[in-house]
């Protein structure tokens, strides 16, 4: 097994940090881009997700309200390999920059942040910013 390697995407929304972080960590704002279905458990401690009808299971690591969230796939073999949403205010122009870091195999990098840049403009129209 190759070892994966952390990478970056940021985009930037026109959104209050708190509307944003919504879309980021529940189910009702997290089908409107990221899956066909999501559900949290009860603890909020693990997500699951549904794209045609094949499941996957995300753990919470961390989060901050309005700052940032970590997940790692349950079955992520790579115990260094995780997800993660930031947010943050320019200083400037005040607008809300979303980064999001990911693991993946260096030959596959360039289509998971593909992926990843494609689910974003998602979530820009998902807010309305599309």
């Amino acid at each position: 097994m190759s070892k994966k390697i952390p990478f970056s995407v940021e985009r930037t929304y026109k959104s209050s940090p708190s509307i944003l972080y919504s879309f980021l960590t529940t189910p009702s704002g997290l089908v409107q881009w990221f899956a066909d279905y999501v559900d949290l458990d009860p603890n909020g401690e693990v997500f699951t997700f549904e794209w045609n009808g094949d499941e996957q299971r995300a753990i919470v690591l961390a989060y901050e309200d309005d700052e940032y969230v970590k997940l790692q796939w349950e079955d992520e073999e790579d115990e260094k390999a995780y997800f993660e949403y930031k947010i943050k205010v320019t200083d400037i122009t005040k607008e809300t920059i979303l980064t999001v870091t990911d693991y993946a195999e260096k030959e596959d990098i360039p289509s998971a942040k593909e992926l990843w840049l494609s689910q974003l403009n998602d979530l820009a129209k998902a807010l309305g910013n599309g």
